[in-house]
C-alpha cells in the first residue's frame, strides 16, 4: 500500500514538472512573437520594424532619417543606401544652421512637435544630436530606431548618381573607383563660377579642380548660351572630350549646375555635381586648396555636337511648344519676377512672364536665392517636397517640362534635381526671360 502511495506521488509531481516546464516554454514562445512579426512578404521583422511599418501609415507619426541627405538620396555611404519609404530628412549636420531656417525647414518637412517622431540613422550618436535638439524645442515625443537594423527595402532615387557626395570625390582624388565610377575611364573634378579665377577659384578650390569662367559658355553682354562653333572651342580648350567623367564643383552651385547642363548638352558622356557644393567639402572636415591647374587642351572633342539638343530648348521651339497641351513651361523665378513686379536683375529692366508659363518656385529673396530646392546645407532637397508644389499649382508631371528663369542658372539646378528624381521628359529653356524680352516677344503680367 505504501509502495503504491509513493508511486501515485512521484506520477503528480512528474505531471506538475511537466506543467511548469511547458508552461515556461509558452512563455518563451509568446516572448518570442511579441519580438517577431512576419509581414505580407512572409519574411520576419522585429517589433521596433513592426513599429515603423505601422507608423509609415499612421499620420501621427513622422519617420525622420537623420543621415547625411546622400545616404538618403541613395548612396551607399554606411550600408544603408537610400531610405524607409516616406520618411522625411533632417540631417544632423544641418543643425549648425540659423535656428529660424531649421524651424522652417521642420514646419515644410512636417515634423511639427504634436506628432509622434521616430528617428533614424546608422549612427546613434547623429540621431541624439537631433533628439536632444527637438526635445530642447518642447517636442515631447521622440524615439531613434536603429537603421542597421532595419530589414526591409529602402528607396532610391532614379538618378542618384548624378549628384556626388564630398566623401566620394574624396576618395575619387585619393585614386580609387567608388559606387557608380567603376567604369569611367578619366575622372575630371572642375570649378565653375563666374569671372576670373581671383573671384572664387584662388580662394580656395576641391583639390585637383581646375576653373571654368561661366562666361566661357555664356558670353556678356548677353549672357545667353553660345553658338555652337563658341561652345566647341570653350571644350577643346578646357581638354574635354567626348567619353569623360566630369564632377562640377563651385561655391555658387547655380554656375556648377549651368556648366553641367551645357557639358551634357555638349556630349560629354558622364557629368555628376558635388551635392552641396564647396560647403559639403569642408562640412565633410576636407580642406580647400589654392594652387592652380593648369587646363590641357585638345584637339578633338571625338563627337559632333550638340550631341544631346534635347536637353536645351530654344526660343522658337518654346513657342511652338506652347501650344502643345502635353507642353508645361515651368517658370522657376520668385513670385514678383513672375507677376512682373520685378525683372531680377540690376542689368535688365524688363518685368513680366511669358503667356502659358505656370510659376514652379525658386526662391523668395533674390534672383539669386533656391529656397525651395535646397535643404539648410544646401543640398537638394527631398525632390517629393517641390513637386508637390508643382503639382498645386496645376504641372502635370507626365507632360514635358521646360524650366526657365532669368538667363538659365536657376533652372539648371532644378533640371538637375527634377532628373536625379527620375521624370523623364524634361529640358531646359536656357534663355529664359532675359532672352524672351530682349525679342520683344509678348509678355504680361498680373497674378
Amino acid at each position: 500500500m505504501k509502495t503504491k502511495k509513493l508511486i501515485t506521488l512521484a506520477i503528480v509531481v512528474t505531471l506538475l514538472l511537466t506543467m511548469i516546464s511547458c508552461q515556461d516554454t509558452t512563455n518563451e514562445i509568446n516572448q518570442s512573437q511579441n519580438d517577431i512579426v512576419t509581414n505580407d512578404e512572409n519574411e520576419t521583422t522585429t517589433a521596433e520594424e513592426s513599429m515603423i511599418l505601422e507608423a509609415m501609415n499612421d499620420e501621427n507619426y513622422v519617420i525622420v532619417d537623420t543621415r547625411l541627405n546622400d545616404s538618403y538620396n541613395g548612396w551607399n555611404l554606411d550600408g544603408k543606401p537610400g531610405h524607409i519609404e516616406g520618411a522625411v530628412d533632417f540631417s544632423y549636420n544641418w543643425l549648425t544652421a540659423d535656428e529660424e531656417l531649421l524651424t522652417e525647414t521642420l514646419d515644410n518637412k512636417g515634423i511639427t512637435a504634436e506628432k509622434n517622431i521616430i528617428l533614424c540613422d546608422t549612427d546613434s550618436a547623429h540621431a541624439a544630436k537631433v533628439q536632444a535638439y527637438l526635445e530642447k524645442k518642447g517636442y515631447q515625443s521622440v524615439s531613434v530606431f536603429d537603421l542597421n537594423q532595419w530589414t526591409g527595402a529602402l528607396v532610391q532615387y532614379e538618378n542618384y548618381e548624378l549628384i556626388v557626395p564630398a566623401q566620394i570625390v574624396k576618395s575619387i582624388i585619393d585614386g580609387e573607383k567608388p559606387e557608380s565610377f567603376e567604369s569611367a575611364s578619366k575622372i575630371k573634378i572642375v570649378e565653375a563660377s563666374w569671372g576670373e579665377a581671383k573671384n572664387s577659384y584662388d580662394k580656395g578650390h576641391i583639390p585637383t579642380a581646375f576653373h571654368i569662367n561661366t562666361d566661357a559658355v555664356e558670353p556678356p553682354p548677353e549672357w545667353m548660351l553660345a553658338s555652337d562653333d563658341i561652345l566647341l572651342e570653350f571644350l577643346l580648350s578646357h581638354g574635354f572630350e567626348s567619353t569623360d567623367t566630369v564632377i562640377v564643383t563651385g561655391e555658387e552651385q547655380m554656375a556648377a549646375y549651368r556648366v553641367a547642363v551645357v557639358l551634357r548638352y555638349l556630349g560629354v558622356s558622364d557629368v555628376r555635381v558635388l551635392n552641396g557644393g564647396t560647403k559639403a567639402w569642408t562640412d565633410a572636415g576636407y580642406d580647400l586648396e589654392t594652387d592652380s591647374h593648369a587646363v590641357l587642351a585638345v584637339e578633338s572633342f571625338g563627337a559632333d555636337i550638340p550631341a544631346n539638343p534635347d536637353m536645351i530648348e530654344t526660343i522658337d521651339e518654346v513657342q511652338v511648344s506652347l501650344q502643345d497641351s502635353s507642353f508645361t513651361l515651368v517658370d522657376n523665378r520668385t513670385w514678383e519676377e513672375h507677376i512682373g513686379e520685378s525683372s531680377g536683375y540690376s542689368y535688365h529692366d524688363k518685368k513680366g512672364r511669358i503667356p502659358g508659363s505656370v510659376f514652379g518656385y525658386a526662391g523668395f529673396e533674390n534672383a539669386y536665392s533656391m529656397s525651395y530646392f535646397r535643404n539648410p546645407d544646401n543640398t537638394m532637397r527631398r525632390p517629393e517636397e517641390f513637386t508637390s508644389l508643382w503639382e498645386a499649382n496645376g504641372i502635370d508631371l507626365n507632360n514635358r517640362l521646360a524650366f526657365m528663369c532669368g538667363s538659365g542658372w536657376r533652372a539648371a539646378e532644378i533640371l538637375y534635381y527634377a532628373d536625379v528624381y527620375g521624370l523623364d521628359s524634361i529640358t531646359l529653356y536656357s534663355d529664359g526671360w532675359i532672352g524672351w524680352s530682349n525679342k520683344g516677344l509678348p509678355s504680361e503680367t498680373g497674378e
